[in-house]
């Protein structure tokens, strides 16, 4: 690795570190924030300014490689990434091998996804670290936005990832990829391209490549105009879950549900009560789509006597007279 820059930093790594600064600003003196790294450019410039900036914080910065070992060389890479942290001054840095389950609901991506926040939800239990910073972008906020657009997903769909979720937190949702590459070059450090990155198998593959072909039809600024719709939806989402939070403790059994109460909600208050409802039952957040939700509240708002709706996880909806009632194997 080459010499990290010293004097006036270069602006990509001033924007960085200023976004990292940030997102810190609320935490204890002594508290240890955790990078996410894959050794990518976005992790790679992350676990950098957290390095340069915890110190200045009275924090304690430290780093989880995860490795999905799911190509050859996975575990060099994985070491490569921790050495590196350690050489930034990082620590502790943890390196986890994990194996996704193959043929799961949703596929590699998803199987991949729920490995990894596993593993970095059980390191931060184990090492007490107040958050885990995650290296999402400006550019991926923009594929999560263009993805929910094609899905036809509702305003928590388009309100993108959020930057401050539970022990979660992504401080580059402002800064572009391109500003972590030259982040990374102005710092003197070498990160890995993981080419599953252009593998067009995966979705978010396809989304990066459709709103590249978007910015060169449209014109510049797509993926920044994306993130700031994301950015204005999700006040609208949390005010809209707040209200769905307060109705769903009109119904405390959750399996037996009066028709009468659930027909006086706005729409966009009851589909996210059915949601709940739902996955309370045991329905996996992950599989329920809008179409699950629609043909449950077809129940309420158009009813002519039609037969249960079956959501995923064993979880079926049907109406009697007036009442609704969810059965699933939770109900046993």
């Amino acid at each position: 690795m080459a010499a990290r820059a010293g004097g006036r930093p270069h602006p990509a790594v001033a924007a960085v570190r200023y976004a990292v600064r940030s997102m810190l600003a609320d935490l204890s003196p002594g508290d240890l924030v955790t990078v996410a790294l894959s050794g990518g450019a976005d992790s790679l410039a992350l676990a950098d300014a957290v390095a340069f900036e915890a110190p200045r914080l009275r924090l304690r910065g430290g780093a989880v490689i995860v490795d999905h070992g799911l190509q050859e060389g996975s575990g060099a890479i994985a070491s490569r990434a921790a050495s590196t942290a350690r050489d930034l001054g990082l620590d502790p840095v943890d390196v986890v091998s994990v194996a996704p389950g193959i043929g799961e609901p949703g596929g590699l991506e998803a199987a991949a996804r729920a490995a990894r926040y596993a593993a970095l939800a059980a390191v931060a239990d184990r090492t007490g670290a107040a958050a885990v910073l995650l290296g999402h972008t400006l550019d991926d906020q923009a594929e999560q936005v263009l993805l929910g657009l094609v899905r036809g997903s509702g305003a928590r769909s388009l309100a993108g990832m959020s930057p401050v979720r539970g022990g979660y937190r992504r401080p580059l949702l402002g800064i572009t990829r391109q500003q972590t590459r030259d982040a990374c070059t102005a710092e003197g450090l070498t990160w890995w391209d993981d080419p599953m990155n252009d593998d067009p198998r995966f979705t978010r593959v396809r989304a990066r490549r459709a709103l590249a072909d978007l910015e060169r039809d449209l014109g510049p600024g797509l993926a920044a105009a994306l993130a700031r719709t994301a950015y204005r939806l999700r006040s609208d989402a949390d005010h809209l879950d707040a209200l769905a939070d307060e109705a769903l403790t009109a119904f405390p059994d959750g399996s037996v549900v009066p028709v009468d109460a659930m027909s006086r909600l706005p729409d966009a208050v009851r589909t996210r009560v059915w949601r709940r409802l739902l996955i309370a039952r045991g329905a996996p957040a992950g599989s329920l789509s809008s179409t699950h939700i629609e043909a449950c509240d077809a129940l309420v708002t158009r009813w002519h006597g039609q037969g249960p709706v079956d959501v995923p996880g064993d979880v079926s909806v049907g109406r009697a007279a007036r009442l609704l009632r969810i059965e699933s194997p939770a109900s046993g």
